[in-house]
C-alpha cells in the first residue's frame, strides 16, 4: 500500500507503529471516517451497471431491475453477454465472453443469465463457447464457472500453451452454488440442485440432488414419496 494513508508512525503506548490516518486526532479522524465511508457508498451507488447505463447498453441483453455491483471486476465482449431480469451480480465479480476484449466469438450469446438470479461476490463465470444460468439461481462468493480448458495431450510441451478445448456448460434454474464451487467445461446441472461449498463438478447432474466434494459426488437425492434421502440409503436400481 502507498499513499499518505500508508505512512507509519509510532503512537505512545501503541503496541507497535500505526497507519497517519490513524493517528489523527479522534474527532478528526472519525470526520474522515464518515466522508470516506459516504463516498464508498456514493461510489457503490453511481458505479453500478444498470440497462440504462452506456456500460449495460453494451450487452447483449440487460434485463429490468438487473445490475452489476461496484466494483466491478473484468467485464468484456459484452455483446454477447445477456443477463434476464431481476438479477443481481455481487461486486469484484468478472463476466467474460472469450481470451480478450473486442474478440470475434463464435457463438451468440456466449453467456446467458437467467432472470432473478444472485452471482456472488468475487464470482467468474467465464465463457467461451456456451453457458447457459437458468432462473431463479444463487451462488455463494467466489463461484468460478468456465466452458474451456487447457488439454494436456502433448506430456512435453507446457500445458499452458496447448490449444484448449469447450464444452457447453447448463446450470439449470432453481439452484443454489455455494462458496468457492468450481463447474467445469462439459458440466449440465439440472433442476432445484444444490452445490455445497468447494465442489468441483464435472458431468450430468440429475434434478432435485445434493452434490458434494471433489470431484462433486451426489450424496442426496429427493423422491416424491420418500423426500429427500442420503445417498447410501438409495436402494441400487
Amino acid at each position: 500500500m502507498s499513499g499518505w494513508a500508508s505512512r507509519r508512525v509510532r503512537r505512545p503506548g501503541s503496541v507497535g507503529p500505526v497507519t497517519w490516518a490513524r493517528a489523527l486526532p479522534p474527532p478528526l479522524r472519525r470526520a474522515a471516517a464518515r466522508a470516506a465511508q459516504w463516498g464508498w457508498r456514493w461510489a457503490e451507488d453511481a458505479g453500478a451497471i444498470g440497462p440504462d447505463d452506456e456500460r449495460g447498453r453494451r450487452f447483449g441483453s440487460f434485463g429490468r431491475g438487473s445490475f452489476l455491483a461496484f466494483p466491478q471486476g473484468a467485464v468484456y465482449n459484452e455483446r454477447y453477454i445477456r443477463i434476464g431480469a431481476g438479477t443481481m451480480v455481487g461486486p469484484y465479480a468478472c463476466l467474460t465472453a472469450g481470451m480478450a476484449p473486442g474478440q470475434q466469438m463464435a457463438t451468440d450469446p456466449v453467456v446467458r443469465i437467467g432472470d432473478r438470479c444472485v452471482i456472488g461476490r468475487g464470482s467468474h463465470i467465464i465463457g467461451h463457447w456456451s453457458i447457459e444460468i437458468g432462473d431463479d439461481i444463487q451462488t455463494g462468493p467466489y463461484v468460478y464457472v468456465t466452458d474451456q480448458n487447457h488439454t494436456y495431450t502433448d506430456p512435453d510441451e507446457p500445458v499452458g500453451r496447448q490449444w484448449p478445448v469447450e464444452a457447453a456448460v447448463r446450470i439449470g434454474s432453481g439452484s443454489w452454488l455455494g462458496a468457492n464451487v468450481v463447474i467445469l467445461p462439459g458440466t449440465t446441472i439440472g433442476e432445484h440442485v444444490v452445490v455445497a461449498a468447494g465442489a468441483v463438478v464435472r458431468g450430468e447432474i440429475p434434478d432435485r440432488c445434493v452434490v458434494a466434494g471433489v470431484p462433486a459426488r451426489i450424496v442426496r437425492r429427493w423422491f416424491p414419496d420418500r423426500g429427500w434421502v442420503d445417498e447410501h440409503d438409495v436402494a441400487p436400481t
